[in-house]
C-alpha cells in the first residue's frame, strides 16, 4: 500500500502553540472589552439545518455555504428526475445540514427558540469558527473564527455608539492606531437606489457597490448595467462611488453629494440616524470619534442590514475589512418572531492577527506559556526539584521540570526554543546550602536565591 503523503484542505490551517498563544491574545482583549460592555457569552452548533441558512445571505453567499451530505447512502431516495431538475432540486434530496456561515443567523434562530427564557434586550457574544467555500487568498480563509458581540430587543441608537466605543477600545488596546471605522446607513444607499428607479431592487444595488474595493468604479458600473439598470442611471452614480475624500474627521454630517445629488426622504432618515450615533459617542468618550468616518459607498452585502452598517480597515496594511456589522430590525422574523431589532459587530481574528504580525505589535509575553524550568541533572537533583516543582504551581507560577537527566547545554537550549525566561539550576550545591541559582534568560544574570524569594519575584 502506498504512503498517502498528508496534506490540508486548501483555505484551512494548522496552528502552532506559538500561533495558538498569540490568538489568545486577540481572543482574550475581545473579550474582556465585551464583557466590560455588558455582553454575555453564547455558543451554539457547529452545523445547522440548512434551511436555517440559505436565503439570509443573498445567492452569492447561499453558494459559499459548505453542505454536509446525508449520512449513509445519500443517494438512496434520488431518482434520475431529481438529477434532470439540476442541483438546486438535488441538494434538497441529498444535503439536509451545512456548517455554519456566520454566527449572526445561528444567533437569531437562537434567540427565536429561547424568547421565553431571555431577558430583553439581550446582549451576547460569540467567538467560535465559521466556514465559507471561497476562494482562498491572503486574510481569507474557508474556516475562520468570528468573534460577534449583538445586542437585541432594542432600536436604542445608543447600541450603534457602543459598538463604535467597542471597536475602538479593541484596536487601541491591541496597539493599533491607524485605523478608520466606515459607516453608513441603509437608507442613505435606499434613498440613492430609488432615485435611480431601482426601488424594490436595492439588494443588486447592494451586492454591486459592495464590490467597489475589489472591481473598482468601472467594475461596479459594469455590474450595476448587466443587472438591468439603465446607463444613464448608472451614470448618475459616477461621482458617488469615485468619492474617495471622506473630508470629515467626525460623522458630523453626510457628505455633500449625498446633500445635493442624492436628497429623498430616505437619505435624510438615516443621515439623522448617524447624527444621533455621533452625539452619543461624543457625549461618552470624544476621543473615540477620531477614527470614524462616513463613507456613503458602504453597503456590505449581506441583505438582512436595515440601519446603520460599519466596517474597520487599517489603513498601513494592505488588507481587507477586519471588522464589520449593522443594525438588522427583522432578523428573527425569518423565523417567526418579527419586530426584534438588533445590532452586532464582528471581529475578523485571522486578519487581525496578520495586521498585527505585519506591524509586530504582539507582546513578547504572549509567546511564553512556562514562566519558569527546573533543571534535572541527576535522580538527586530530580529528587530534590519534586516538591520545588509543587510549590511554584501553587503559587500560580507555570513551571515545567525537565523530563530528563541530560546535559545542562541541551536543557537551556530547551528553555531558549520555548522562550521560557527564568531557569532554576539545582545541582549538588544548590541541596546542600538550600540557595538555589535562578538565571534570567533574557539578560543572562542569575542569583543565589532561596525558594521563597524567587517565588516572591516570580509572583509580581
Amino acid at each position: 500500500m502506498s504512503k498517502e503523503k498528508p496534506s490540508l484542505p486548501k483555505g484551512t490551517r494548522d496552528f502552532s502553540p506559538e500561533v495558538v498563544g498569540k490568538r489568545n491574545y486577540i481572543f482574550n482583549t475581545i473579550k474582556r472589552t465585551f464583557r466590560k460592555f455588558g455582553f454575555q457569552p453564547l455558543e451554539t452548533p457547529t452545523m445547522e439545518n440548512l434551511s436555517v441558512l440559505t436565503g439570509k445571505y443573498g445567492d452569492e453567499g447561499d453558494q459559499l455555504i459548505f453542505k454536509i451530505l446525508n449520512s449513509g447512502d445519500y443517494l438512496a431516495k434520488t431518482t434520475v428526475a431529481d438529477y434532470e431538475l439540476g442541483s438546486k432540486h438535488l441538494l434538497r434530496k441529498i444535503s439536509e445540514k451545512a456548517l455554519r456561515y456566520d454566527l449572526t443567523v445561528p444567533f437569531a434562530r437562537y434567540v427565536v427558540m429561547n424568547r421565553n427564557e431571555i431577558t430583553f434586550p439581550f446582549k451576547r457574544y460569540q467567538i467560535q469558527p465559521v466556514w465559507r467555500a471561497d476562494r482562498p487568498q491572503r486574510g481569507r480563509y474557508r474556516e475562520f473564527y468570528q468573534c460577534d458581540a449583538d445586542v437585541v430587543g432594542t432600536k436604542s441608537l445608543l447600541c450603534e455608539a457602543e459598538i463604535v466605543l467597542m471597536i475602538d477600545e479593541v484596536f487601541t488596546s491591541l496597539g493599533i492606531t491607524d485605523f478608520t471605522i466606515k459607516i453608513n446607513h441603509r437608507k442613505i444607499l435606499e434613498g440613492i437606489a430609488e432615485i435611480i428607479g431601482q426601488k424594490g431592487r436595492e439588494v443588486d444595488f447592494y451586492v454591486a457597490i459592495d464590490k467597489l474595493d475589489k472591481i473598482g468604479v468601472e467594475g461596479v458600473k459594469k455590474e450595476l448595467l448587466t443587472k438591468g439598470i439603465p446607463a444613464e442611471e448608472v451614470a448618475k452614480l459616477h461621482t458617488l462611488l469615485s468619492y474617495t475624500d471622506f473630508g470629515i474627521e467626525t460623522i458630523n454630517a453626510i457628505p455633500e453629494i449625498i446633500k445635493n445629488q442624492f436628497d429623498n426622504q430616505n437619505t435624510q432618515i438615516g443621515h439623522l440616524e448617524i447624527d444621533k450615533v455621533r452625539n452619543y459617542v461624543e457625549t461618552i468618550n470624544r476621543v473615540a470619534l477620531k477614527n470614524v468616518k462616513i463613507d456613503p459607498t458602504l453597503a456590505r452585502g449581506l441583505s438582512y442590514y436595515t440601519g446603520c452598517i460599519f466596517e474597520v480597515k487599517v489603513n498601513n496594511v494592505q488588507m481587507g475589512s477586519i471588522s464589520g456589522g449593522g443594525r438588522y430590525d427583522n432578523l428573527t422574523g425569518m423565523f417567526g418572531l418579527p419586530n426584534v431589532s438588533g445590532v452586532g459587530i464582528s471581529f475578523g481574528v485571522d486578519r487581525i492577527y496578520d495586521v498585527l504580525e505585519e506591524l509586530q505589535l504582539f507582546p513578547e509575553s504572549v509567546q511564553t506559556s512556562t514562566q519558569v524550568l527546573l533543571t534535572n541533572f541527576d535522580s538527586l537533583s530530580e529528587a530534590y526539584a519534586l516538591p520545588i516543582l509543587q510549590q511554584l504551581r501553587a503559587a500560580g507560577i507555570a513551571t515545567e521540570l525537565y523530563p530528563d537527566q541530560v546535559k545542562l547545554a541541551k536543557q537551556m537550549t530547551y528553555a531558549d526554543q520555548k522562550k521560557i525566561p527564568y531557569v532554576l539550576l539545582i545541582g549538588s550545591e544548590e541541596i546542600t546550602s538550600g540557595q538555589l541559582k535562578f538565571k534570567n534568560m533574557r539578560t543572562g544574570e542569575q542569583e543565589s536565591l532561596p525558594l521563597a524569594e524567587i517565588i516572591k519575584r516570580l509572583a509580581l
